[in-house]
Order: structure tokens, then C-alpha cells, then sequence
């Protein structure tokens, strides 16, 4: 793109008596005009978090914005709030609108989606969304007084929640519960409180940020910053009695498995390779295993014989995973000499 059209943005304009999106862009980040004189999206309810970058994973520009859900027009604030996509080669041109579905999960108010690629993975979109509960009142009055609450937000409450997606207009919810909750923080407990901002941050060698807003619509309203640990936004856990995984069948390229984990002192990670049919391949069983423990976000994992397994990339096989009061975060064949990934 020319270099005064480096950055974009998507931002709410007026139009016909509501509100749609306009492109922005600037050469520095600071400086910015309007694209055209048009809005590029008019279908969507834009008082809110609208969401726009560009996907390597898919090969367009997306926006995700929020909607409403039983409402014959995604403009009208009728119905429950939910979150749509389009997508555009160009940032002007928008199609393809999709209203974005959940899989079989219950119904929620998604009031904001601060969806957009994982760095480490960009195939990967994350999203951080509001889940808002209305007429969920926990607050006393004289709370509200004392917090100087604006009086139409004390009556519902809101958390964040956490989504993920690998393109189309599919959010896997494999975790319905919350990701940030209100918290000890009374004031809190509050209508349109925990939104996360966008982005992504890694502030540390082995550290991610994020940010949300707390005390929504009082004197008090804030940007406070969260960390997780590095890929370490969910994790496979086994208790003290022990558990077990086995992935499905899969080929992978590279040399070395590597382990983002972390066990208690009694704790371990061990790991089998099998065959496609579930036979332990020779010198991978159980037997030949490491017994892993410790808390290391990249370590090459390894077996009676080595961690080499330049001989086995292409094949099928299966990865059967055994944890003992241990945390699974992530893991990734790796070549031998690139065992700890580009920095994002």
C-alpha cells in the first residue's frame, strides 16, 4: 500500500440519521484522513467496539463488529447482542456479511468482540468479548450513591469472556466460563464494566498483557492491566491422580517437540507417540518418556533415545499425553537449531 496509507482504521460516522463506519488512514499512526467521503459499512450496530485488521490467515482485510441477533435488521437495537463480520481487499469494498455462529452453546449478550490474530499463531483470532447480564443487580443503593454510579448502570453486570476462531465465521466457546471476573472490587459490579481493549502486548520475555476498563460510569473509571503467561491463555490440566489426552491422528514438520508447562514439585508431564492406530511407536512409548516437571514456557521434550524426530515429520501418528497435578499450555514441532519462535 502507499506508504501514507500504512495505517487503518475503521471509525464510527454519521449517516441517514444513524451511524455506520468510515475508513481512516494515516502514514504515522497520529495523522489521519478519511478514505473517502462515504461509509464502507452501513449493515451493524457501531456504538461500540469495532474491529478491523488485516487477516494473513485468510487473505483480506476483516471487520468484527456488533449486531443483533432475531432482528430482521442487524441496525436495529432489538433482540440480543451479538457479533458479525465482512471482509474487503481493498479496506473499501465490503462484503460477505456473516453473522458469526457459537456452536452448540447457550445464548449470551456479547457486547464487544477486541477480536484479532494471535502474533505467535496469526492463523489463530482471539477475542476477549463483554459478556453482558442484564438485570443482574447485586449493588445496594447506598453503594450506588457512595460509588457516584450513574444510576442506569447499576442494574446489570458484565465480565469478560474468551473466544477463539481459525477464519470463517466460526467462534469456538470451548470455555463458557469466565475469563476476568468483577472481582472483590464492589464498584465493579457494574453495567458495561470489564470490556477489554485490542490487542495484545507482550511485555515480557515470558509475559502478555492485556487491558480492561473497571468502575464503568463513575468518577472512578479506569485502564487496568492484566498479564498471562505466554501462550498461557488456557491450559490441559491433570490432577494429582493423573490424566490423560490423546490427540487425533496428525503430521507435523520439523525435528524437536516443544512444551510450554508448568507441574507442581511432585508433579510431571510425560508423552507418547503412537501410530494412527494407537500402537506406541518403538522407542516413543510410555516406557522410553521423559518424566518432565518444572515451569518453562519452551522446552525441547525428550525420549530414552533423544528428541530427534527428523525421522518421523510427514508420518500419522498420535500424541497421548500424561499429566500428574500438571498444566499443558501449548506445544509445536520445531525445527532442531529454532527451538524458541520469532519474537511477534
Amino acid at each position: 500500500v502507499p506508504p501514507e496509507e500504512r495505517f487503518k482504521a475503521l471509525g464510527s460516522v454519521p449517516w441517514q440519521g444513524k451511524v455506520a463506519l468510515g475508513a481512516f488512514v494515516s502514514g504515522d499512526g497520529v495523522h489521519w484522513r478519511a478514505l473517502q467521503a462515504e461509509p464502507v459499512i452501513t449493515s451493524g450496530a457501531f456504538d461500540s467496539q469495532n474491529v478491523a485488521f488485516w487477516s494473513e490467515h485468510e487473505g483480506c482485510y476483516l471487520s468484527y463488529f456488533r449486531t443483533w441477533a432475531g432482528a430482521a435488521d442487524p441496525t436495529e437495537f432489538k433482540g440480543v447482542r451479538t457479533i458479525s463480520r465482512m471482509r474487503s481487499d481493498d479496506f473499501v469494498h465490503w462484503d460477505g456479511f456473516e453473522w458469526m455462529d457459537y456452536g452448540p452453546t447457550p445464548p449470551e449478550e456479547l457486547y464487544t468482540n477486541a477480536t484479532a490474530p494471535y502474533p505467535r499463531a496469526p492463523h489463530l483470532y482471539l477475542a476477549f468479548p463483554k459478556r453482558f447480564n442484564p438485570g443482574r443487580r447485586t449493588l445496594r443503593p447506598d453503594e450506588v450513591e457512595r460509588f457516584g454510579v450513574v444510576p442506569a448502570y447499576a442494574g446489570d453486570v458484565s465480565d469478560g469472556v474468551f473466544m477463539s476462531s481459525r477464519g470463517g465465521n466460526r467462534y469456538t466457546r470451548t470455555f463458557m466460563e469466565a475469563f476476568l471476573r468483577p472481582g472483590r472490587d464492589r464498584a465493579n459490579w457494574v453495567s458495561r464494566t470489564n470490556l477489554c481493549a485490542l490487542g495484545l502486548v507482550q511485555t515480557a520475555p515470558d509475559e502478555l498483557s492485556l487491558y480492561y476498563q473497571h468502575r464503568y460510569a463513575q468518577p472512578g473509571h479506569y485502564l487496568a492491566r492484566y498479564t498471562v503467561r505466554l501462550d498461557g491463555f488456557a491450559s490441559l490440566w491433570g490432577p494429582y491422580r493423573g490424566g490423560e489426552m490423546l490427540s487425533r491422528p496428525l503430521t507435523f514438520s520439523g525435528s524437536r517437540l516443544v512444551l510450554n508447562y508448568a507441574t507442581s514439585g511432585a508433579g510431571s508431564v510425560r508423552i507418547e507417540l503412537q501410530d494412527a492406530a494407537g500402537h506406541p511407536l518403538p522407542g516413543y512409548s510410555l516406557d522410553d518418556a521423559m518424566d518432565l516437571f518444572g515451569d518453562e514456557i519452551e522446552r525441547p521434550y525428550t525420549w530414552r533415545g533423544g528428541d530427534d524426530l527428523t525421522a518421523l515429520a510427514g508420518q500419522a501418528l498420535r500424541l497421548r499425553v500424561v499429566l500428574r497435578d500438571a498444566d499443558l499450555f501449548s506445544l509445536r514441532f520445531a525445527p532442531a537449531d529454532n527451538a524458541t519462535p520469532p519474537k511477534p
